[in-house]
């Protein structure tokens, strides 16, 4: 396996047509309908970076909607590998909506995920190293590693609270919940 990669080679593209069951009450697309598409995206580009039969979700990092997708539009989700760890890699997905009626394409959402290479036997692998070349993979890389001290932080923070929370049944008004 090559110790290191160009982000463009864990590059995966794919376009939908936005239809009428994905759409929420406000008429555009559901935000767990593009969850899912961001999810099965970075889930090829990692396996595609790594080379491995399967890659977990670690975490999902953030998703920032920032446009509505409306049942006009196509939806294209881009993603690709824009930071490393030893057995974590990181995946920016970006969505980009166009309207198919008058061609206008606007970034309605981005994303980062987090995701681990297993071997056979479900044990995490080392994953190559990036190189990156564009402008745009370059300030991925370099803000990555503020990213992934967050990642362990947040992480940190959810054992504690793991700790803490209960797993005791809930009560409601006519007694013990079944």
């Amino acid at each position: 396996m090559p110790n290191k990669k160009h982000p463009k080679e864990s590059l995966v593209v794919s376009t939908d047509q936005v239809m009428i069951n994905d759409l929420n009450n406000y008429n555009t697309l559901f935000g767990g309908v593009l969850m899912k598409k961001l999810d099965n995206n970075a889930t090829l580009s990692a396996r595609r970076h790594a080379r491995v039969k399967e890659c977990v979700t670690a975490s999902t990092d953030s998703i920032d909607f920032l446009y509505p997708i409306h049942q006009s539009d196509s939806v294209c989700v881009e993603s690709f590998v824009s930071y490393v760890g030893n057995k974590s890699m990181e995946i920016f997905c970006k969505v980009i909506a166009e309207d198919m009626i008058t061609g206008e394409r606007r970034m309605a959402a981005t994303a980062f995920l987090t995701f681990v290479a297993l071997d056979e036997n479900k044990n995490p692998v080392k994953v190559p190293e990036i190189v990156p070349e564009t402008e745009e993979e370059k300030f991925l890389f370099e803000s990555g590693k503020e990213r992934a001290e967050r990642r362990r932080i947040r992480r940190k923070q959810s054992k504690i609270l793991n700790d803490i929370i209960g797993l005791e049944k809930p009560w409601n008004l006519g007694g013990e919940a079944s």
